[in-house]
């Protein structure tokens, strides 16, 4: 292959939109969603990178501001339950195992 030709994408721009997308929607890590699709990190974190750009400029970008809050309160709200829900267990466990341990 010639040094100077530009790859062909294999990857098409619905397919490059929608994984920016769940980056961004769901706050996880570029390099944990990129092993889940079995795509490179750097090209999902170019994608994203464009993405993110491509908003900024629509001129709507205070509505993608709210939307992208509420999402990430969304997330965090969810994030928060299972953190709670956790601890029950952990407090449960450990009080099952004084107990117990102490016959």
């Amino acid at each position: 292959m010639d040094g100077n030709k530009k790859r062909q994408s294999v990857y098409t721009e619905e397919f490059r939109r929608d994984s920016a997308e769940l980056v961004i929607s769901s706050g996880r890590p570029t390099k944990e969603v990129a092993r889940e699709l079995g795509i490179n990190d750097t090209t999902l974190g170019n994608w994203v990178r464009a993405e993110r750009k491509k908003r900024s400029g629509s001129g709507s970008g205070r509505a993608l501001d709210r939307v992208s809050m509420e999402e990430e309160n969304k997330r965090l709200r969810r994030q928060v339950s299972e953190l709670q829900k956790e601890r029950e267990i952990l407090k449960r466990a450990t009080a099952f195992w004084v107990k117990e341990s102490n016959g």
